[in-house]
């Protein structure tokens, strides 16, 4: 029922259109013009591709959970640690049962890690683990992800090339409620480095 869920929600990113589906007997209503209340960054995300859509929590959920698609590393080939994060999306924080998931665009590599659940609350801000540029070397760009609950922390199980920048700004509002992310695609016979940035939105 969740990969429905999923697959309704990329339908929806492309048409534009409100629904309403259920998982579990609970109903999420999906709209991609939800009303948020601030926008998050860091100053430290790379800067290559270009930005994709903004996807976000069904009304009345945010998001108390998240996992990630990463590549481990390859040896003596082209590496592009982290690739995609995904947002789960909940009515209550101390109910996971039934949830929502939202992403963004996606690299091509890797596998989805297993989903990480706040130990209480929401997503309430992030940091980002990123690999500088390296020259003629490989670039692997956004390598992490650490999120701050209500109460508590978050790390995902991404790659360690890199370093943490600085905390994004902290929720005004309840919780993150969905996110856009920088992808750069295929680079072909060139140096791929997949996810680079990651923007969160917050909503009441």
């Amino acid at each position: 029922m969740h990969g429905f869920i999923s697959v309704m929600f990329s339908l929806l990113v492309i048409s534009g259109l409100q629904v309403s589906v259920e998982s579990a007997g609970i109903r999420f209503q999906r709209s991609i013009d939800r009303h948020y209340r601030m926008e998050m960054s860091v100053p430290n995300g790379g800067g290559w591709g270009s930005w994709g859509h903004r996807d976000m929590c069904p009304i009345g959920t945010w998001a108390a959970g998240f996992s990630l698609r990463v590549e481990d590393p390859v040896g003596e080939g082209d590496d592009t640690a982290l690739n995609g994060i995904r947002l789960h999306c909940v009515h209550s924080s101390n109910s996971y049962h039934s949830y929502a998931s939202v992403q963004s665009d996606v690299g091509s590599w890797g596998r989805w890690t297993e989903i990480k659940w706040c130990p209480s609350g929401f997503l309430i801000g992030f940091q980002l683990r990123v690999e500088p540029s390296q020259g003629n070397g490989d670039d692997t760009a956004a390598n992490n992800i650490l999120f701050k609950c209500t109460q508590g922390s978050l790390a995902g199980e991404g790659t360690n090339w890199g370093f943490w920048g600085d905390w994004s700004q902290t929720c005004e509002g309840r919780g993150i409620c969905g996110l856009r992310t920088r992808i750069e695609g295929p680079q072909g016979r060139g140096d791929d480095t997949a996810l680079n940035d990651v923007r969160m939105f917050c909503c009441d």
